[in-house]
């Protein structure tokens, strides 16, 4: 039972690290998306020159910013929860609550992300789909990728929250005579 533990709790502390990793390095695509738009204000006052493709970089930024930092917010515990009832809640009830919401919320909803945009993602990398505007990128399919990731990120962060859930429950359970 032990071994298991440790199992569950090793496979969730290497997640939970790759997720603040990544949020971490993501900040300093923050930074880049602030300089790059105080250079295109600049530029522009300046010379009256604009450039749909460095505007399109920031956006492009933004949305990478959004999609990919979602699961590191999760990881700090840095989510938006009603927390009334959750903050008086013992360690073992708030992992019940946590294991919960993940397997019947989380999982679901990083699938259904998945699932849904597919489709969406796969025909514009089959078109190679670009900007509609001209001068901008060319890589909109790229923008589009980043549905998939964050599904499958949301899916893979309930299911390492979960382990870690498991990973504090499983002595209870073990000591009480729960299996």
């Amino acid at each position: 039972m032990q071994s298991l533990v440790k199992l569950y709790s090793a496979t969730a502390s290497y997640a939970a690290s790759a997720h603040r990793t990544l949020g971490q390095s993501l900040a300093w695509l923050c930074a880049l998306m602030v300089l790059l738009t105080a250079g295109i204000v600049i530029v522009r006052a300046l010379s009256g020159v604009n450039s749909i493709a460095a505007q399109e970089l920031v956006t492009y930024f933004h949305a990478t910013l959004i999609m990919l930092a979602c699961t590191y917010t999760l990881t700090e515990h840095g989510h938006v929860r009603v927390d009334i009832f959750y903050r008086r809640f013992s360690a073992r009830a708030k992992a019940w609550v946590d294991l919960a919401g993940n397997l019947l919320f989380l999982l679901p909803l990083g699938i259904t992300i998945c699932a849904i945009s597919w489709d969406f993602v796969m025909a514009s990398w089959g078109l190679k789909e670009g900007s509609a505007d001209a001068g901008g990128l060319a890589a909109v399919y790229w923008l589009k990728t980043l549905l998939l990731l964050n599904g499958a990120m949301l899916a893979l962060y309930a299911l390492s929250d979960s382990l870690q859930q498991l990973a504090t429950l499983t002595p209870h359970m073990a000591a009480s005579g729960e299996n």
